[in-house]
C-alpha cells in the first residue's frame, strides 16, 4: 500500500507542477515561463520526485513507464494495475488542485487547461499521424534512459538528474506538437477537466501510443542489457 500511496503523491506532484506550471504560469503577462520554463518544470518534478519516493515504489509516475518496465523484466506484473490506477488518481488530484487555483481568479477561463492534442488541439497545428509518430518514439526513448539509468551497472544516485533531462528535452521537442503527453495519466487527468468532449475523444492517442512506445523499449533494452539474476 506504501507504494500506491507514493505514486498517487508522486504523480500528484508531476501534474501539479509540470501542467500547474502550464496553466498558471507560462503566458503569465511580461514575465511568462514559456514552453523552456514548462520542459523545466516537467524535469524538476521527476527529479525531485526520484530521490523523495524512489526508494519506496520506484518512481513510475506514469503508466507507461510501469508498463515498460514490466516488459523490461523490472516490475511485477501483478503490481502493473494498481499502479496504473494509483498514477491516474494522483494525476486528477494535481489536476484538480491546479482548476481550484486557476478558477480563483474572476473571469478566468482554463480553456484547454494543457492538455494533450493534435489537429485544432496540437499547438503547433500538427495532425493525428504526426502526434502518434512523435508520442511513441519520444516514449520509447524515455523508457530506454530510464531503463539505462536504474540499470544495476548503471552509476549509483545519478539516475533522477538523467531521467529528468531527458523529460525536460523530450518537452522541448514536443510541446509544439502535442503539449506532450508520454503519460496517459497525465493527459487523462487534464482533459477530463476541460470537459471539452474533443479533448476526451483524442485521449485514445495518448494512452496507446505511449504504451507502443513503452513496449518497444523493454523489449530492445531487455535485449541490449538484460538483468543478472
Amino acid at each position: 500500500m506504501k507504494k500506491l500511496v507514493a505514486e498517487f503523491f508522486g504523480t500528484m506532484w508531476l501534474v501539479l507542477g509540470g501542467c500547474g506550471s502550464a496553466v498558471l504560469a507560462a503566458a503569465f503577462p511580461e514575465l511568462g515561463i514559456g514552453f523552456a520554463g514548462v520542459a523545466l518544470a516537467f524535469g524538476l518534478t521527476v527529479l525531485t520526485m526520484v530521490y523523495a519516493i524512489g526508494h519506496i515504489s520506484g518512481c513510475h509516475l506514469n503508466p507507461a513507464v510501469s508498463v515498460g518496465l514490466w516488459i523490461g523484466g523490472r516490475f511485477d506484473a501483478k503490481e502493473l494495475i494498481p499502479y496504473i490506477v494509483a498514477q491516474v488518481l494522483g494525476a486528477l488530484a494535481g489536476a484538480g488542485v491546479i482548476y481550484i487555483i486557476a478558477t480563483g481568479k474572476a473571469g478566468t477561463e482554463i480553456g484547454t487547461f494543457a492538455s494533450n492534442g493534435y489537429g485544432e488541439y496540437s499547438p503547433g497545428g500538427y495532425g493525428m499521424v504526426a502526434a502518434l509518430v512523435c508520442e511513441v518514439v519520444l516514449t520509447f526513448f524515455f523508457l530506454i534512459v530510464i531503463l539505462g539509468a536504474t540499470h544495476s551497472k548503471a552509476p549509483k544516485y545519478l539516475a533522477g538528474v538523467a531521467i529528468g533531462l531527458c523529460l525536460t528535452l523530450i518537452h522541448l521537442i514536443s510541446i509544439p506538437v502535442t503539449n506532450t503527453s508520454v503519460n496517459p495519466a497525465r493527459s487523462t487527468s487534464q482533459a477530463l477537466f476541460t470537459g471539452n468532449g474533443e479533448l476526451i475523444g483524442q485521449l485514445w492517442l495518448f494512452w496507446v501510443a505511449p504504451i507502443i512506445g513503452a513496449i518497444l523499449a523493454g523489449i530492445v533494452y531487455k535485449y541490449l542489457a538484460p538483468e543478472e539474476e
